[in-house]
């Protein structure tokens, strides 16, 4: 049994204030194989303490030392690539080879994208050419809270933490206590890389416990939280005493508009595999596929196919799979989704509820697909977080775009067509804060963040580090030169 329960705080490993153990559960077999400790108000003030003294120093240093401490952080990352992939395999699930690939190569995407705009990212300018002696300063906020989730745990932990220490500030991070291994392993490479105590703390913890304390504490200067909706209305809340800023990457129910002149079973396929990639459980999942009326049924027969394709697997074997759902509460709610589909006259025509066969434990699931969907269902209008596809027929483009534009999320949108005007006209209509064409990929640098109930802010590139920094007009500026 690995024993991780220490936390990080000033640049020492540091027993927690009161011992409380928590298990971290394997979901491929529903065994503990890590301990941790769920931290207290306690140790918050002890983060926020070393955090705030760290700031004092490393608010002021440059953009060079922060650049090059970012480039030795980048070394120890890569040098642990296979430990981290174990680590978030192990935690939620995620199928080694994915978990290599993806899960913890998106830090490594990460963190080179940072360094990419640290170093073109203008920290101090004049107004415009018309207000030369105004000068606009970018500075860092202060303190962060930073609550990260379990699905995608070192994309969401890289997006925070790095971008924050980069823009001059000091962190606390609390990474989610379901998957919070890979975190005590990036903490270890934080402590590698060099970086002076205090910048960066670590404390494991619940959210109504150590989330709640870190979203009151007046030494907190900006909470980033990245998780449900629900949990992101009571960060907010309880930010809200103290009127700190407050970052949120919450929900999706990502609209996918299939039109007739696409690629079709390439769409189909693609869209398919994108909602069951880390079994179903990405803020950004297409799981809303819409499709024009004319080829909905051939779309239909493409997606069932795809899904009962689509192979289950232990998430610690090599492969192209799909491994299990991270927890028993996760597994729970799935299985009541589906069952809700079902009940409210859905047309299942791949999956449903229980287990693949040949699986008695662990919380995998089957691939599904429903057909028939109104966007009044329950499973189109809940985010569900599970391998769950809901198939809607459309004739129009101005009612793919209504029914893509009627849900309270934001977050993402997808388009698959031939017709280059109608791509362009209907990504402009899109309510979303991404949209992405024809399979194209979202590039590391660029904006990842939603409208409406998915969220405030942008993580990512320039950004991500303008999210952690203050504007400052100073007027009456002279440069030394004039």
């Amino acid at each position: 049994m690995l024993r991780k329960t220490d936390f990080y705080i000033n640049g020492k490993w540091i027993a927690p204030a009161v011992a409380k153990e928590l298990d971290v559960i394997n979901p491929a077999d529903e065994q503990a194989f890590a301990v941790i400790s769920l931290g207290s108000a306690a140790d918050v003030d002890k983060a926020v303490s070393a955090a705030r003294k760290g700031f004092a120093t490393w608010s002021i240093t440059s953009r060079e030392e922060r650049l090059a401490w970012l480039e030795r952080l980048l070394v120890v990352y890569e040098s642990r690539l296979a430990d981290m992939a174990t680590a978030i395999s192990s935690e939620m699930g995620a199928p080694i080879t994915m978990a290599l690939d993806e899960q913890a190569a998106s830090g490594t995407g990460h963190i080179k994208a940072f360094i990419r705009a640290l170093k073109n990212f203008e920290f101090e300018r004049p107004l415009d050419t018309h207000n030369k002696t105004v000068r606009i300063a970018y500075e860092p906020i202060g303190v962060c809270g930073l609550i990260t989730p379990w699905n995608w745990p070192m994309n969401q932990v890289v997006l925070k933490v790095v971008p924050a220490i980069a823009a001059g500030c000091t962190v606390i991070l609390k990474p989610s206590e379901i998957a919070p291994i890979s975190s005590v392993i990036f903490a270890e490479m934080i402590d590698a890389s060099g970086l002076p105590a205090g910048v960066f703390n670590l404390i494991n913890g619940d959210g109504p416990t150590v989330g709640e304390a870190m979203s009151r504490h007046p030494g907190i200067d900006m909470m980033s939280f990245t998780g449900s909706t629900r949990a992101g209305v009571a960060v907010t809340k309880a930010a809200a005493e103290t009127v700190k800023r407050v970052s949120l990457e919450l929900g999706g129910k990502s609209p996918n508009i299939v039109f007739a002149d696409a690629d079709l079973e390439a769409a189909i396929k693609r869209g398919v595999s994108h909602v069951f990639n880390n079994t179903g459980q990405s803020c950004n999942a297409p799981t809303r596929m819409l499709v024009e009326r004319s080829v909905y049924d051939k779309a239909t027969e493409i997606a069932a196919a795809t899904a009962k394709a689509t192979k289950v697997g232990d998430p610690s074997q090599d492969g192209d799979h799909m491994g299990p759902l991270v927890s028993e509460m996760q597994f729970n709610k799935v299985q009541g989704l589906i069952e809700q589909g079902i009940k409210e006259g859905a047309r299942l025509v791949a999956g449903g509820t229980g287990r693949p066969e040949g699986f008695n434990r662990g919380y995998y699931v089957r691939p599904t697909v429903f057909a028939d969907v109104n966007n009044e269902m329950t499973i189109a209008r809940e985010e569900i977080f599970g391998p769950v596809l809901a198939m809607i027929p459309f004739d129009t483009e101005e009612e793919a775009v209504e029914i893509a534009n009627d849900t309270p999320y934001g977050l993402a949108a997808y388009i698959q067509s031939g017709d280059r005007e109608r791509i362009k006209r209907v990504s402009k209509q899109l309510r979303a804060g991404m949209v992405r064409i024809n399979g194209a990929s979202h590039a590391a640098d660029a904006p990842f963040g939603g409208y409406k109930q998915s969220g405030i802010g942008r993580e990512g590139g320039h950004w991500g580090l303008e999210d952690f920094l203050e504007v400052k007009a100073i007027s009456g500026w002279e440069d030394s030169a004039a």
